[in-house]
């Protein structure tokens, strides 16, 4: 009896642990929290699970609910992580739109409200164009010096212009020298001659040194260079204007100079939009086109022949060089001021007028084509 209750009381003990065994006992005794949560993160796409056994004791039940909440610590940190690297589109009154030349370029072959397939509001630039030719040729024609106040004034407000336009980059020209010998420019052209205008530009080029003194040193290189660009590409090269104007046939020689360059605008315009298909210079004016420029040539070489022929009476073929030669010039000019505004991130120089821009965008061919017009007619004209 004694034997069978002692082998009762064996039977209802529990057994003595010496030595954990077991998926529970391995974790009791050598697995952590930290342990578990390293293991999750190394491997986030396949956590391990338990197998679903009964627990033993409360310590490895305590690990297995600490199992799920590792899990969703991770995911805590790193959701934030995937948020701040999502790519976001920029909104669509952010993003870049193509320019009227652009979209039609691309395809598009009805052009916005109120424009043409140029990209030009065409009645406001055929009135604005009009008008401004007759002022010219009134002035003219009615009183020859005169034609000088408008030169002056075209001047003027050109400078204002590219002052203007420059500043919105890290230059600043000085505005006051230059005005001032912009206008000394083109009265010394007309009373001195050549050697008058370009002592009124180194005189310019000076004053503007010695004025951005004032200023301090910061930015003072790109300013006056800037000034110094704008002294010679305004006022200099329409001074060219005021020599053209000062022989006796001044008047006639001005008619053929704006006729030329008016008619290579024309002639390009109109072989550009009707014919155009081969783009001469996308990066800078996406609108021209070779078929434009050969427009060009032709309209203004029929213009130089004829005016040549029954105005100065002169071989043909001097009216054709005339023309080539502004035709030439006139694009180059066109060209050159579109680099300067893509530089400066401007679609036009100013809105003055109507259908055009600025005074700047119609000057752009007249200014250059200015200069070559006074060589050309001094070397095929006598007197």
């Amino acid at each position: 009896m004694a034997r069978r209750n002692r082998d009762a009381g064996a039977e209802l003990a529990p057994p003595a642990e010496t030595e954990p065994s077991g998926r529970h006992g391995a974790v009791a005794g050598g697995v952590s929290v930290a342990d578990l949560i390293a293991r999750s993160r190394a491997q986030p796409s396949a956590p391990s699970r338990p197998a679903p056994t009964a627990p033993t004791n409360g310590s490895s039940r305590g690990h297995r609910r600490a199992e799920p909440e590792s899990h969703s610590s991770v995911a805590v940190e790193v959701a934030p992580v995937r948020r701040a690297l999502a790519a976001v589109d920029a909104p669509v009154a952010l993003q870049p739109r193509p320019d009227d030349g652009d979209a039609l370029a691309a395809g598009n072959a009805v052009p916005p409200a109120g424009k043409s397939r140029a990209g030009r509001n065409l009645p406001a630039a055929i009135a604005v164009g009009v008008g401004l030719g007759a002022v010219v040729l009134a002035t003219l024609f009615a009183y020859r010096p005169s034609f000088m106040y408008i030169l002056g004034l075209a001047a003027v407000l050109g400078i204002y212009e590219m002052v203007t336009a420059m500043s919105t980059v890290e230059s600043r020209p000085p505005l006051a020298p230059l005005l001032v010998g912009g206008v000394a420019m083109d009265a010394a052209a007309w009373y001195r001659g050549p050697d008058g205008l370009v002592g009124a530009l180194l005189l310019t080029v000076l004053g503007v040194i010695i004025w951005r003194l004032a200023d301090g040193a910061s930015g003072y290189l790109p300013d006056v260079a800037s000034a110094c660009l704008i002294a010679l590409y305004v006022p200099f090269l329409a001074g060219f204007a005021a020599l053209l104007l000062h022989p006796s046939d001044g008047t006639a020689r001005i008619a053929l100079f704006i006729l030329a360059v008016v008619c290579s605008d024309t002639g390009g315009y109109v072989a550009g939009v009707l014919f155009g298909r081969h783009p001469m210079a996308p990066m800078v004016s996406p609108k021209k086109s070779w078929e434009g420029f050969t427009g060009s040539l032709t309209a203004s070489a029929a213009c130089g022949v004829l005016l040549m022929i029954f105005c100065f009476h002169e071989q043909w073929w001097k009216g054709l060089l005339f023309g080539l030669a502004l035709a030439v010039t006139a694009t180059l000019g066109d060209l050159g001021e579109s680099m300067i505004k893509r530089d400066l991130g401007l679609k036009d120089m100013g809105r003055l007028l109507p259908g055009h821009g600025g005074i700047m965008d119609r000057l752009d061919s007249l200014l250059p084509c200015a200069a070559v017009a006074y060589l050309l007619l001094a070397a095929f004209l006598p007197g």
